[in-house]
């Protein structure tokens, strides 16, 4: 599983390992940190683009965000493309959950799903954040989920 800097830039260790010396630096700045995951997907044509961010925020500092993309051909309802994005979150969160609270970084799951239901996102709604919950993560959906909606979402375009 390849990851990037936003500069473009390869991530050549393992992801945990690039955490672990992120929250190392970070901390010996000074700075309070704050980890925000989320997953985003565009459908084109007959392929699906999927971004997933590990976003880094410096208390009152800004922040900074390591980026994975990948595509799939595979044909997914609106429900299921969703939740294919909750998978790919929970998968990363889970994989660094050990290491945050190792150094007590708060941990949020951001998922681009909408709390209104005029929207065709929102049918994914309570499966995302029941799995989400279930799992022991901080949830966060629309609009507070800026990881997925916003830093996602400007990978995955």
């Amino acid at each position: 599983m390849t990851w990037r800097k936003f500069s473009g830039e390869i991530i050549q260790t393992p992801i945990l390992d690039e955490v672990e010396h992120a929250i190392e630096r970070e901390t010996a700045l000074g700075n309070k940190l704050k980890v925000c995951i989320g997953t985003d997907s565009q459908v084109k044509g007959a392929v699906t683009d999927f971004a997933t961010v590990i976003v880094f925020l410096r208390e009152q500092r800004g922040g900074f965000m390591f980026i994975h993309q990948e595509r799939t051909s595979q044909k997914m309802s609106i429900k299921e493309r969703m939740l294919t994005e909750v998978q790919k979150s929970i998968d990363t969160a889970y994989r660094l959950c050990d290491l945050l609270d190792l150094y007590d970084v708060d941990l949020e799951v951001h998922a681009d799903i909408n709390t209104n239901p005029m929207f065709k996102s929102n049918q994914a709604l309570h499966e995302a954040m029941g799995y989400i919950l279930s799992m022991g993560f901080v949830f966060k959906a629309k609009p507070e989920a800026f990881a997925s909606s916003y830093c996602a979402n400007k990978m995955v375009q």
